[in-house]
């Protein structure tokens, strides 16, 4: 089991209440279902399942997801948004 760093941007930081928080897990989803039930709003749920994830700064897919967490592990939240 490892830590997992999870860092919201825009949106995600506002329906979770923080920029940051640590979770100890063995997988980032793992992570991502622990920070969900802590919540239990289905608005933060919305959120999560629209978002794009980074996973130590590189796109993650699904599978990667399922991957081990050794040591630190940033997994980054990111909300579809527009600008340019």
């Amino acid at each position: 089991m490892g830590t997992v760093r999870i860092r919201y941007w825009a949106g995600a930081k506002a329906a979770a209440g923080t920029a940051l928080e640590e979770v100890q897990a063995d997988t980032p989803r793992q992570a991502l279902e622990d920070a969900r039930r802590r919540r239990g709003d289905a608005g933060f749920d919305r959120v999560l399942a629209a978002s794009s994830l980074l996973i130590d700064g590189r796109a993650a897919h699904d599978a990667e997801l399922d991957g081990p967490v050794e040591g630190v592990v940033e997994l980054e939240v990111l909300p579809p948004f527009a600008g340019g």
